[in-house]
C-alpha cells in the first residue's frame, strides 16, 4: 500500500501533490481536521502522524512533503519501524535560505528517508555533497494544477508586454521599482499585492499595476509574451535571500506562468535556467538590462516555437507529469534496493 499525510495548508504547490497522490491512488493517513488555528493544526499532524503505527505495514510506502517541522522524523522513524520505506519531496531546504538548520542538521532529518525528489540537478548535488546517500530523482519543474484554460490572444505585441506576478512590496523586490531607465523595446503588467503607487514617477512609466488577482483568473485572461522569474533588489542579478534561494530552487512563480502558457525570462544563474532553454520555453538572461538586446533581436519563428512549447508544458503541468515521474522513479529505486 502507498500512503501520504495531507496537511492543510495555503501552499499551492502541496496541494497540488496531494491532489496527485490521491489520482495516484495514495492513501491519505489525514482522516481528522482539527482546524486551522495553531492547536488545530498540530492536532491534526500529531494525530496523522501517529496513525502510521496502525496503518503501515512492511514493505507499504509512506510519502512526504518536506518540510514538516517537527513530525518529519516522527513520521519517518515509525515507517521504518512497522518495515515501510519513505520517499519524500523537498519543498524548501532550512539550512539554505531560512538558516534554521546548518546543512548537517538537515542531512540528518533527510537520512531519515529512502529516496528524494529534489528540485534539480543543482539542489541533488548540493544535498549529496552534504551526505545524503539514498536515491535521489530530479523533479525539474512543479506541477501546476487549474481548471482555467490560457487566454487565446494574439503575440507578440508591440511593444513586447512582459508580466510580473507576486510580491510586489519593496522589501522583497525593490528592483520593480528602478526598471523605467532600462524599460526600452517592453512594457510591463504587474499583478500582486504590496506596491507602492505613491511613486507617481513608477505610475507614468510603463509598468501598468493591476492589482491582485486570483490565480485561476489570471491564467485564464492574462495576456502576456514574458513571465519574469526575479527577486531582490537590483535587476543586474537577483539578490538578496529570495534572490540567492533562485541558485539552488525552482519557483512556482515558473510553473504558474507556463501554465498559463505564457514563455518565462529567467535569471542566468538560477538553477532552473538550463531546463528552461533545454525545453525552449523561454530566454535565460544575465542582467534584465540585456532584454532590450533579447527582444530586438528574437525572430517571431523563435518566439512562437517558445510559446507553442509553453503551452504544451502547461498541460503537463495541469496533468501532474513532473510529481508522476518522480514516484515512478522512486517505486522503480525502492524495487531495487530496498
Amino acid at each position: 500500500m502507498r500512503y501520504y499525510i495531507e496537511i492543510a495548508t495555503n501552499n499551492k504547490a502541496k496541494q497540488d501533490i496531494d491532489e496527485i497522490c490521491r489520482r495516484e491512488g495514495f492513501t491519505n493517513l489525514t482522516r481528522h481536521n482539527f482546524g486551522e488555528g495553531g492547536v488545530g493544526r498540530f492536532l491534526t499532524k500529531l494525530v496523522s502522524v501517529a496513525s502510521i503505527a496502525l496503518r503501515l505495514h512492511r514493505d507499504d510506502v509512506l510519502f512526504l512533503q518536506y518540510p514538516m517541522k517537527k513530525f518529519y522524523k516522527m513520521a519517518c522513524t515509525l515507517a521504518k519501524l512497522k518495515g515501510a520505506s519513505v520517499v519524500t519531496v523537498i519543498h524548501d531546504l532550512g539550512a539554505f535560505r531560512r538558516h534554521k538548520l546548518t546543512p548537517e542538521q538537515e542531512d540528518r532529518r533527510l537520512s531519515k528517508t529512502d529516496f528524494l525528489i529534489v528540485h534539480n540537478p543543482t539542489m541533488r548535488d548540493y544535498l549529496v555533497e552534504h551526505g545524503f546517500k539514498g536515491g535521489i530523482h530530479c523533479l525539474q519543474i512543479f506541477d501546476y494544477l487549474s481548471d482555467s484554460q490560457p487566454a487565446d490572444y494574439a503575440t507578440p505585441h508591440k511593444p513586447w508586454r512582459v508580466v510580473y506576478a507576486g510580491n510586489l512590496a519593496r522589501w522583497r523586490n525593490d528592483f520593480l521599482y528602478q526598471l523605467e531607465p532600462v524599460m526600452k523595446e517592453w512594457q510591463m503588467d504587474l499583478y500582486g499585492k504590496g506596491y507602492d503607487t505613491s511613486d507617481t514617477r513608477q505610475q507614468a512609466s510603463p509598468l501598468t499595476y493591476h492589482g491582485y488577482i486570483a490565480s485561476d483568473d489570471f491564467i485564464a485572461k492574462a495576456e502576456a509574451d514574458f513571465g519574469l522569474v526575479w527577486d531582490g533588489d537590483s535587476f543586474d542579478e537577483c539578490t538578496g535571500d529570495w534572490g540567492e534561494y533562485l541558485r539552488i530552487n525552482d519557483p512556482h512563480k515558473t510553473s504558474f506562468y507556463l501554465r498559463a502558457g505564457i514563455p518565462v525570462i529567467v535569471w542566468s544563474q538560477a538553477a532552473m535556467a538550463p531546463f528552461i532553454a533545454e525545453q525552449k520555453v523561454g530566454i535565460v538572461v544575465d542582467s534584465i538590462n540585456q532584454l532590450n538586446e533579447q527582444f530586438a533581436t528574437l525572430s517571431a519563428a523563435d518566439y512562437e516555437e517558445m510559446r507553442r512549447n509553453a503551452r504544451a508544458m502547461g498541460q503537463r503541468l495541469n496533468q501532474g507529469y513532473y510529481i508522476k515521474e518522480g514516484l515512478k522513479a522512486a517505486r522503480q529505486y525502492l524495487s531495487a534496493h530496498v
